[in-house]
């Protein structure tokens, strides 16, 4: 198996298959396990901060919140009846958690540290992190160190770890228009991307068929754009429920409204917006795009911004820009009326360019950091250098290229392109995406110290709650790893299939619909049907 090692000698490594660390996921940079094992009892296993920092931390609800949440993950066969009764003789484990800085009452973001330390001895874990976000990741890894053994007693062995993401953005995309997602898909969508310690949720909210998220400053867009006024929108209070959840769990939430194309939906509740496409000198009665022509266009947009950004807490928003189709912007009189003044002649990237980059001044305005897809950087649009940039097309020998272009030019780059797993193939397509070097583009170190992480995309052409969890999970999870993980420890697909097999059989465990990888079964199969 891909592993990695602490030199320690009093420390042995062991092969996963003795049943210890054998669902480890996404693998920690540095790990040392020993053949010695502690038994573990739900009655006489605590929680509680270090000594010194009992006192600071009393109010720290953040983590008192992942402590209940952590006790069944830990204990699954507590909740489903099936433990086993602890003996007199069973002693006490407890799990110490100090943290460097006291930070847990803000968001995560760019910034924040999820490095953490986490030793296992006789009686007692002790885990050590910069911050709150770290002491997630920690508990997670902690969780999935515990064993049971085939008589059902839980066990955890020595085992000492130095751990840390070598990407700082590792998203999940999900596309909510195409099909509106119910609420409890996306917060259990939370959950899974927290089991992988992926730490941002990248809500593509709405699209050219609906339009679900009900505005206080323009509620016309839900009440005529959604596929239904009642059933299908997110309120105010959604979006705070899971904007909650997923801070519970170290996980960002950037919204995305793509424009000018894109928005369809946009224009059944506000008039005036999109471009009238025209059919020789007459209006067809069809619309394209956002008129980028119009003054209106951008009063709307400012106001519209201003509250997704008083809504969103996180510093990143995304803007789109993708996929504009120019037809219907030559076909109208008034937008080539426009071209003319402006001087574009007929180069129709060029007013994308002046829209976008009205949109991205406004979102700078707003003191927010603009993403956009690759179309933006790809028709030389002005810009600024910190405008992170979204590569979604292309093979690889194209977006090595394109990522190599975008750092030159000073750009931070969040790679997307390989990592489309909405497109499924029959067989074990994960390895595809396990086997992506996100960092082998032609550039300087410096270049690729601007590749921010990547991005695994769940388009809703074809995906609904019936099918998002299993199209998902475990597919999703190489990613994770690519992500978080020491690339030179985990380059063989191969050597991590038995850890992804058995991390699967953990989430089924957990409650997610994860499909499976091979024939086979797991000990503990999915409860839910």
């Amino acid at each position: 198996m891909a592993s990695c090692t602490i030199c320690l000698p009093a420390l042995m490594m062991l092969v996963l298959d003795l049943n210890t660390v054998e669902s480890v996921w996404p693998l920690p940079q540095k790990l040392a396990i020993s053949e010695e094992r502690y038994p573990l009892s739900p009655t006489h296993f605590n929680f509680y901060y270090g000594e010194d920092q009992a006192s600071i931390m009393t109010d720290c609800s953040l983590l008192d919140s992942a402590f209940t949440r952590y006790f069944p993950l830990i204990f699954p066969d507590l909740t489903s009846g099936n433990g086993v009764l602890p003996s007199t003789e069973e002693k006490a484990f407890s799990l110490v958690v100090t943290m460097n800085q006291k930070d847990c009452d803000g968001y995560p973001n760019e910034g924040s540290s999820e490095r953490y330390q986490l030793n296992v001895s006789a009686g007692q874990a002790v885990l050590n992190s910069d911050t709150v976000w770290g002491a997630l990741r920690g508990l997670e890894t902690f969780s999935q160190l515990v064993q049971q053994d085939e008589d059902g007693t839980y066990f955890i062995n020595k085992t000492e770890i130095e751990d840390f993401p070598s990407f700082q953005y590792r998203g999940i995309l999900l596309d909510t228009s195409r099909h509106f997602l119910p609420l409890k898909a996306i917060l259990n969508t939370l959950d899974a991307m927290a089991y992988s310690k992926f730490n941002v949720f990248h809500w593509h909210i709405v699209d050219d068929p609906s339009f679900p998220y009900q505005s206080r400053t323009f509620p016309d867009l839900s009440s005529k754009g959604a596929y239904h006024p009642m059933s299908h929108i997110y309120t105010q209070s959604d979006v705070r429920r899971v904007l909650t959840h997923a801070r519970l769990r170290g996980i960002r939430v950037i919204p995305e409204f793509d424009s000018p194309g894109h928005t369809q939906s946009w224009g059944k509740g506000q008039p005036n917006l999109l471009t009238p496409c025209y059919k020789g000198s007459s209006p067809s009665g069809k619309f394209g795009p956002i008129n980028p022509a119009s003054a209106l266009s951008y009063t709307f947009m400012s106001q519209f911004l201003k509250e997704v950004t008083s809504v969103f807490p996180d510093p990143y928003l995304h803007l789109g820009g993708d996929e504009v189709n120019f037809s219907c912007w030559q076909s109208n009189p008034d937008v080539r009326a426009f071209m003319q003044k402006m001087g574009f002649g007929r180069d129709y990237t060029k007013l994308e360019s002046f829209y976008m980059e009205n949109i991205v001044n406004i979102t700078s305005n707003l003191n927010k950091t603009s993403i956009v897809w690759q179309d933006v950087f790809d028709y030389h649009e002005r810009i600024p250098k910190d405008t992170i940039l979204h590569i979604w097309k292309g093979l690889p020998a194209q977006y090595k290229a394109e990522m190599s272009r975008m750092t030159k030019a000073g750009h931070r780059v969040l790679l997307g392109a390989p990592w489309y797993i909405n497109h499924i193939a029959y067989g074990q397509d994960w390895r595809i995406s396990y086997n992506v070097q996100p960092l082998n583009f032609p550039g300087t170190e410096e270049q690729k110290k601007l590749v921010i992480g990547g991005e695994v995309s769940m388009w809703g052409e074809y995906v609904d709650a019936t099918n998002l969890s299993p199209r998902l999970w475990p597919r999703a999870c190489a990613a994770a790893e690519r992500l978080w993980s020491d690339e030179s420890q985990t380059r063989s697909a191969e050597a991590a299939f038995p850890r992804l097999q058995a991390f699967r059989c953990s989430l089924l465990r957990r409650g997610v619909r994860a499909e499976p990888l091979s024939p086979g079964h797991c000990r503990d199969e999915y409860r839910g049907i």
